[in-house]
């Protein structure tokens, strides 16, 4: 069952096209991942199916309605994003507070053990908390929510590497306990594939790849070895990547590729990361559709 889709989503910002016909379904109680670059278009695809913003083009149904300007639907959703602003006045506890009032599902008990194990001073203002601190807010109103539809952009990114890992340990706690949609927009891939149940890449404003994470995980190869060797063996599969150095060859594959090497020939696994790096740079070094954004221009924000 699905929880939101898009079907043939298109969203313009005067000659920039932030997302060009876009379609994917986001299934219930699953964990996506919106992956790629910055200036993609992961967060204007997020604002849409938040109902921040309102599409070109296309359709955009979240729980069987448009979520534009629709309290019924919005009250099912929870976004969390990097830039998530506070009143001035605001300490953590009115944040928490005013998200209890927000979300009908609120677990205050969980937001203040979060606030505890994060170190979240609750009667500190937002406007004086570093970076980290703030970053904390957001995940924490995103986890207590417990909203059926909740979509992270990133908003951990304050955090170091240390708390990062606590907030995904949590948030796999804490959606096996209480299942529901939750959407992890990122660049930082490894960090969150073993979270992942189902991937959307997007770059340039299109879909690359949206399917099952085992899947994915499981399409492509790295093999190297002697240049002849590694050539024969490659024959026939599709190639994503090729380093060369000297005699030595490696390279990348995608397909029903063999996962047993030979006398000559490696063959290793490739991560998350990697496959939808090696697929973007392929994507870069064919044809860009005409109008879209390419992640690298002054209309990066308009497409982020």
């Amino acid at each position: 069952m699905s929880v939101a889709t898009m079907r043939g989503v298109t969203r313009r910002y005067g000659d920039t096209t932030a997302v060009a016909d876009v379609s994917f379904d986001l299934g219930e109680n699953r964990i996506h991942g919106l992956l790629g670059r910055n200036g993609a278009g992961k967060s204007t695809a997020m604002r849409l199916l938040t109902g921040q913003e309102r599409q070109t083009d296309g359709a955009i149904e979240v729980f069987g309605a448009n979520p534009y300007e629709n309290a019924a639907v919005l009250d099912r959703v929870c976004f969390i994003r990097e830039s998530l602003k506070y009143p001035d006045p605001f300490k953590v506890r009115h944040a928490f507070a005013a998200a209890a009032l927000r979300f009908p599902h609120w677990d205050a008990d969980s937001a203040a053990e979060l606030a505890d194990e994060f170190g979240l001073p609750l009667r500190k203002r937002i406007k004086k908390l570093s970076r980290g601190q703030t970053s904390a807010v957001g995940i924490i109103i995103g986890l207590a929510a417990r909203a059926p539809l909740t979509l992270f952009d990133e908003p951990y990114l304050g955090l170091d590497a240390v708390a990062r890992q606590r907030f995904y340990d949590r948030l796999l706690a804490d959606y096996t306990e209480h299942p529901r949609t939750i959407v992890l927009s990122t660049h930082l891939i490894d960090e969150v594939s073993d979270l992942l149940e189902h991937v959307l890449v997007i770059d340039s404003g299109r879909i690359l790849m949206d399917e099952g994470a085992e899947d994915l995980r499981s399409r492509a190869v790295t093999v190297s070895g002697p240049r002849d060797a590694v050539e024969r063996f490659a024959a026939g599969h599709t190639e994503l990547h090729r380093e060369a150095l000297g005699g030595f060859l490696r390279l990348t594959l995608s397909g029903a590729v063999p996962r047993q090497g030979t006398d000559s020939v490696s063959v290793e696994p490739v991560s998350l990361q990697q496959l939808v790096v090696r697929t973007t740079q392929l994507t870069d070094a064919q044809t860009v559709p005409a109008g879209t954004t390419n992640g690298h221009d002054s209309s990066r924000e308009a497409g982020r």
